[in-house]
């Protein structure tokens, strides 16, 4: 079983950075998809592991950037220009990847079955 543990979180005013780490303790998800939830099920972004997809929400395209470290099995949110409304408990969680049309893909809109604890971010204004 894959565990997943949220580390970054913190407290920033508005306009300033995080970055929220998501290490996980097994390689099983090689091939599949991370991705970062917020607030319980807002979909933030996603990654695939073993390829260059990755997805965004609206409400985040543009401030923040997933990227991973397969050598840690680590994967990062860089988020930048935050607002109050980032304000949430992240969550890092994982499910396998599905290839669409020959691509693999990590949709935020899948269920994702294995999370972490979360990690806090507070943006006051």
């Amino acid at each position: 079983q894959v565990q997943l543990v949220e580390s970054g979180g913190g407290s920033v005013q508005a306009g300033g950075s995080l970055t929220l780490s998501c290490a996980a303790s097994v390689n099983s998800f090689d091939s599949g998809c991370i991705a970062w939830f917020r607030k319980g099920r807002e979909g933030v972004a996603s990654i695939y592991r073993a390829g260059e997809y990755t997805e965004y929400s609206d409400s985040v395209k543009g401030r923040f950037t997933i990227s991973q470290d397969k050598a840690k099995n680590t994967v990062f949110l860089q988020m930048n220009s935050l607002k109050p409304e980032d304000t949430a408990m992240y969550y890092c969680a994982a499910r396998p990847a599905i290839s669409i049309g020959g691509r693999w893909q990590c949709s935020l809109s899948w269920e994702y079955g294995f999370r972490g604890h979360g990690t806090q971010v507070t943006v006051s204004s």
